[in-house]
């Protein structure tokens, strides 16, 4: 903003937990600040809560978890369980009014894709909210937190574990990184946690984790005891 002047920028899109680069967690305040400095300049804030959104923090939405509300949220996956897929932007007042102006001969906002508004996944999205609603999955996470953040952070000491990050139902466990190599122990861990029934992602080194809102404390136990195996068998 300094080098090129706010009158350059017309948005700015975050993650409010960074989870596609490893699950990096905002530093206190930081989304705050973040939207002081937006506002200050006229600059549009989008959170982008294809991963946070649908119950993943313990809230239905980052925004309700750190109170930070932006102009627009973007949405996908947890809108359909994934199932079909779908998106979703949620817009305030003010962007919304925005777009609803001009000639009453016109539409307001003249845009689309092929598949928009297509039935099978619009029938997918309202069974799926259906189901937060009935079993109260948007807040479940917030119940199932704390052992999943005691068992989580069990693997500290584990060979080449550096750091442990969690979240609500989320978490972040960063690997040293194989010398001349970035990536590789990631991947083998990857691999061997894949042939033993438990499918992770990683982003070069650090294990990304995000379980499904229904499990149970079993659950939560097979997958730290898997993923501890792999750890051990990892050179």
């Amino acid at each position: 903003m300094a080098l090129h002047g706010a009158e350059t920028i017309a948005a700015v899109i975050v993650e409010p937990v960074a989870g596609s680069t490893g699950v990096l967690l905002p530093p206190k305040g930081y989304l705050e600040r973040l939207q002081t400095i937006a506002k200050k300049h006229g600059i549009l804030l989008i959170f982008d809560e294809v991963i946070t959104g649908f119950g993943r923090l313990g809230t239905p939405f980052a925004v309700d978890y750190f109170g930070v509300v932006p102009d627009l949220v973007t949405a996908a996956k947890g809108l359909t369980n994934g199932a079909i897929p779908m998106g979703a932007v949620f817009v305030s007042r003010k962007i919304h009014d925005a777009l609803m102006q001009g000639p009453v001969d016109q539409i307001e906002l003249f845009h689309g894709y092929t598949y928009s508004g297509h039935p099978a996944a619009c029938a997918a999205g309202l069974a799926t909210l259906d189901i937060y609603e009935n079993e109260k999955l948007l807040t479940r996470g917030a119940i199932l937190a704390p052992e999943w953040e005691t068992l989580m952070h069990g693997l500290k000491g584990l060979p080449h574990v550096a750091d442990i990050r969690t979240l609500g139902l989320i978490a972040g466990i960063e690997l040293t990184a194989r010398p001349g190599a970035p990536g590789a122990r990631g991947y083998e861990t990857y691999l061997k946690c894949f042939h033993d029934g438990l499918l992770i992602r990683v982003t070069g080194d650090i294990i990304a984790l995000s379980p499904p809102l229904i499990l149970e404390r079993q659950h939560m136990e097979t997958m730290a005891g898997k993923l501890a195996n792999a750890l051990r068998q990892v050179a």
